[in-house]
């Protein structure tokens, strides 16, 4: 018995030795660095996801759509742009109907109005939350 325990410490110590030979600052670099490139594959996706939808063929559109409003769940009124002139679409359930053609060029859209009442930041709504009961 005392044999078999004489033979079993060193296999044990030789055991904790490969154990303790783990070198931690090489493993948390290692993951470090894996989650870095991962972080850059998917920027460099969005990027170039970003750079493949900008891309237009000259010429081979002649219909645009200039700006798109909800009026209804269903409903929506649509500007279109079609050989120079815009044409002012509802689309719906029922289908779609052209409701105005504007000839000639029109001016650029205006700047919206600020706000009457200044939104509140993120802070201040924070704060308000906190201080209610």
């Amino acid at each position: 018995m005392l044999t078999l325990l004489a033979q079993a410490a060193p296999a044990a110590a030789a055991a904790a030795n490969t154990a303790t030979d783990f070198n931690v600052g090489a493993e948390l670099l290692r993951v470090v660095l894996s989650l870095a490139g991962i972080i850059g594959l998917i920027f460099a996706a969005g990027w170039l996801s970003k750079r493949l939808q900008a891309r237009t063929v000259p010429g081979g559109r002649r219909i645009r759509c200039v700006e798109t409003l909800a009026v209804g769940a269903r409903d929506r009124v649509l500007l279109l742009e079609a050989h120079g002139k815009r044409l002012l679409v509802g689309a719906g359930p029922g289908g779609l109907r052209t409701l105005h053609v504007f000839d000639g060029e029109l001016p650029p859209p205006e700047e919206a109005a600020p706000p009457a009442v200044p939104v509140p930041g993120f802070a201040e709504l924070l704060n308000r939350w906190k201080r209610t009961p």
